[in-house]
């Protein structure tokens, strides 16, 4: 998961919207339903962008993307 030094991975768009709904916390059911896709589609997806990021989950994958800048953190409500 450590990418420093090295050039970063490329993730194609969709992958990084993938990306994007999983750091958001949603699970791949809503992701394909947000992104119009089959849950087949997201999971090899996510697939793919585990293998780039050099991941073994959807947890590291959101945090190796927010390392590298492409995600900022994840704005945590807090009801009043």
């Amino acid at each position: 998961m450590d990418h420093r030094g090295a050039e970063p991975p490329r993730l194609t768009p969709t992958q990084m919207k993938v990306l994007c709904c999983v750091h958001s916390g949603l699970l791949n059911k809503q992701i394909a339903y947000e992104l119009g896709m089959a849950e087949a589609t997201v999971k090899v997806h996510m697939t793919a962008l585990m293998r780039k990021l050099n991941v073994r989950n959807r947890t590291q994958a959101a945090i190796a993307a927010r390392n590298l800048g492409w995600l900022r953190p994840a704005l945590i409500r807090i009801a009043d």
